[in-house]
């Protein structure tokens, strides 16, 4: 029989130590030959990025030995850190940004090219001409670094520009003879989910680039992860139809290959991003996204013909394919994210690598439930709405539980539906959750994802409280404790549905934003034509900027409130943090702000995860008056009145 007990005081099996120190990230899968490669994010090690291998007979070993940390810092999110080929691993060093070499019998790696202030991402080897493609992002001189399309030899390490002249590149990949050469770009102010274009070019004997052309994209249609196939056609993922379809180049012309309402494609936050392999000339494996959920799906290049492939998982990504088998990462409603194989003829899948050992019982599993609501535009706005969850413990009779509402970064992203310990760590304490596709998230179609174009503080923020509404007139949550927590672009909506709506009653901003001017003048290049989309062109709309920051309208703002940053963010800089902590401390609100030496954007240390996590938990428990069951260091919180 279950106990009553108070929300937030429930205790749970799921606690900061699981998600902090037994939980990895996993990206990017790499296949060479037999063996499998992906990068694993460990906390528990500083947040170093380990390349893993695993091979034929089933065995895994780390392809890349301590102290070498492979991660690529090109846009600041980087991605695309390595390839593998004939067992020889190239890869980013996270150290100096060079590019290294380690063979297969090597405890030392070789630097091919370290040079201060130029970084790299996405090396793709060159077999004719014995070397490495990559993109390169050259922050030697002052103003703006350039990125440009660059060769690297492996003997030597002399390094060539072979395209430059754009903004931004990305994808660059060689057709199967090694003759021709297809990547993206896109410049500013655009971003690669706004307009990119596909290229297209020879390679000449001297290994120069000719026969230059652009063979799609363009203007508001954005191209994703070109592929050459086993038979040398090029292929592409397109929004020309308002929807990220499947296309291919034929005889110099686009020509789609799927028409659906549904996205074959991902906004491009860091490089070597996958949705669909060869499994062979003739058939593709490609996953897809409707209504935020993700399928799996094999299509047949002759005929179009698309067949779903049935698999538990509602969050697939780094799809790979090869003859008979298909990798990819997936995440399910009951299971964490994890490598998966995927066997072609009997459908039958394997997890490889877990992103945790999950050793906790289903009924303290709260399931994700896609929901559907009015937004206040007259459109419709979609959320993943939980339960609070338990097997032991449930809310008193006559009460409702708090409801948390999480907005992710981007905010060009997605929420997904798969299992998440840091949703399950709110919903196994009593709180539901209401994970939010505001307008603007990827998943739904162009259209959804420009209801933000110019409104950025103000769409996000009214599908927020739009959803809070509607849950509150189905009976399903307290209206009187309801909180609003994200991170980054999310910590911006965070902070502007405090500032602008009475609906919210505490909330936390992680490494948030809350002055745009600020954010306007002193970003990285990547982000830094961004806002020109999301809320007008800097500085012509100054006035506009001003209007949209909390910074400046903290009158408003007037519930208590966390700031957690990293003290190394350059993506969005500690003093966002600490100007809006300063003005709500002179105001007499309660604030709490922490500063984590060592992180940058984005939380990568076990310590600091599980800090923050529980700081978080402590700061609603002063809030809302209740005492978690887990013993928490406290945390100082400013004009806290005692009860």
């Amino acid at each position: 029989m279950k106990t009553a007990k108070a929300c937030g005081s429930w205790p749970s099996p799921i606690d900061t130590g699981l998600i902090a120190g037994e939980t990895i990230g996993l990206e990017q899968i790499v296949l060479d030959g037999d063996d499998i490669y992906w990068l694993e994010k460990r906390p528990a090690e500083s947040g170093r990025q380990v390349v893993v291998r695993r091979t034929a007979d089933g065995s895994t070993n780390d392809a890349l030995p301590a102290p070498y940390s492979a991660r690529s810092r090109v846009h600041e999110y980087g991605g695309g850190t390595y390839t593998v080929c004939d067992g020889t691993l190239y890869f980013v060093s996270d150290a100096d940004q060079g590019l290294y070499a380690l063979g297969p019998d090597e405890a030392d790696a070789t630097a091919l090219s370290v040079i201060a202030g130029l970084r790299y991402a996405e090396p793709h080897l060159d077999r004719l001409r014995h070397r490495l493609l990559v993109i390169s992002e050259d922050h030697r001189s002052e103003g703006e670094p350039t990125n440009r399309l660059t060769s690297v030899e492996l003997d030597g390490g002399a390094t060539r520009t072979l395209h430059e002249g754009h903004d931004f590149y990305a994808s660059a990949t060689l057709s199967p003879d090694g003759m021709q050469l297809a990547w993206l770009t896109w410049d500013h102010p655009d971003m690669p989910w706004d307009a990119s274009t596909l290229w297209r070019a020879q390679i000449d004997d001297a290994g120069e680039l000719c026969d230059i052309e652009a063979v799609a994209g363009g203007d508001r249609v954005s191209i994703f992860q070109p592929q050459w196939a086993p038979d040398g056609r090029l292929y592409f993922v397109s929004d020309a139809s308002g929807w990220w379809n499947l296309h291919r180049l034929e005889d110099g012309k686009d020509v789609p290959l799927t028409e659906l309402e549904a996205e074959f494609g991902l906004p491009q936050w860091v490089f070597a991003m996958s949705t669909y392999g060869f499994e062979s000339a003739e058939r593709i494996v490609c996953a897809s996204c409707r209504d935020g959920l993700w399928s799996l799906a094999t299509l047949c290049t002759s005929t179009g013909e698309l067949q779903r492939v049935d698999t538990p998982y509602v969050d697939l990504s780094g799809v790979r394919a090869r003859p008979g088998k298909a990798l990819f990462l997936a995440g399910s409603g009951t299971s964490p994210p994890a490598v998966v194989s995927l066997d072609l003829q009997t459908r039958q899948t394997a997890e490889l690598k877990s992103s945790a050992s999950l050793s906790i019982a289903a009924p303290f599993l709260s399931q994700a439930q896609a929901v559907e609501f009015p937004a206040g535009d007259g459109a419709s706005a979609h959320a993943f709405f939980y339960r609070p969850t338990s097997e032991t413990t449930t809310v008193p009779e006559g009460e409702l539980p708090p409801l948390i509402v999480m907005n992710h970064g981007g905010p060009t992203a997605a929420a997904s539906a798969a299992l998440n310990f840091k949703i399950q760590y709110w919903t196994s304490r009593g709180f539901a959750v209401l994970d939010v596709n505001y307008g603007g998230s990827t998943g739904y179609g162009r259209s959804y994802r420009e209801r933000l174009r110019g409104q950025w503080g103000v769409v996000d923020v009214s599908d927020c409280v739009s959803g809070v509404d509607w849950l509150i007139d189905q009976g399903e949550v307290d209206a009187e404790r309801v909180i609003i927590r994200g991170g980054s672009a999310g910590g911006f909506t965070t902070l502007c549905a405090l500032t602008f709506t009475d609906r919210f009653r505490a909330g936390a901003s992680l490494y948030g934003i809350g002055d745009l001017e600020t954010l306007a003048r002193d970003t990285h290049k990547f982000e830094s034509r961004y806002l020109d989309r999301l809320v007008g062109p800097w500085p012509e709309a100054r006035e506009l900027y001003r209007a949209r920051s909390p910074r400046y309208h903290a009158d408003g703002l007037s519930c208590p409130v966390i700031f957690l940053h990293g003290l190394e963010d350059r993506v969005v800089p500690p003093q966002q943090a600490l100007d809006m902590a300063a003005i709500l401390r002179a105001k007499g609100v309660p604030v709490a702000y922490l500063g984590f030496a060592g992180e940058q954007h984005g939380f990568r240390r076990a310590d600091t995860i599980r800090r923050s996590l529980e700081a978080e938990l402590y700061f609603y428990s002063r809030v809302f008056r209740f005492t978690p069951a887990d013993p928490i260091e406290p945390i100082p919180i400013d004009n806290l009145q005692q009860p």
